[in-house]
């Protein structure tokens, strides 16, 4: 390696002075010649490129940085902070089932983010919260907890206007 002009970017940079990457940068030799080696991923057993550690990129995702997705998604969906996220979703409001979590906006006003208009739900609870024929069963229980719930509920007539 050696200081010169690479020969397909046309940058100075670092460029190889020998070998099948002569007189290319790094970054033009990893898109050009280089070729990731392709082994089955210890976790999935599919045939990919390795990543790190044995794994395909996919699932090392997954293993080490899931907390860094959640919080991505917290962000991106949400619009909230990812602790509160967190808090909210710790386990659900009814069942206490804590293993899948949603987040549920009491008010079902996605711009209201406040932490008393955010709850966790279950996925049994938060489709049920939101199918007119086991609302109300939610509701009540959401109630006997000491969860504010709006009025609007106590018909129908909201459901028209959306």
């Amino acid at each position: 390696m050696g200081k010169g002009v690479c020969k397909n970017c046309k940058k100075e940079k670092e460029v190889s002075l020998s070998g099948k990457s002569e007189g290319l940068c790094h970054t033009c030799y990893k898109k050009l010649i280089w070729k990731p080696k392709i082994v089955e991923c210890k976790r999935c057993k599919r045939q990919l490129p390795m990543h790190a550690k044995g794994l395909c990129l996919g699932c090392y995702s997954s293993v080490f940085q899931i907390d860094n997705v959640r919080k991505w998604n917290a962000q991106l969906y949400h619009k909230i902070d990812p602790e509160l996220y967190k808090k909210a979703t710790q386990k659900c409001a009814i069942c206490n089932f804590d293993k899948i979590v949603e987040l549920h906006h009491l008010d079902m006003t996605h711009k209201n983010n406040s932490p008393e208009n955010l709850i966790g739900l279950c996925p049994n609870h938060h489709k049920m919260v939101h199918h007119r024929a086991h609302q109300k069963e939610v509701f009540e229980a959401l109630k006997e907890k000491g969860f504010k719930i709006p009025e609007i509920y106590q018909d129908d007539e909201v459901f028209k206007k959306l």
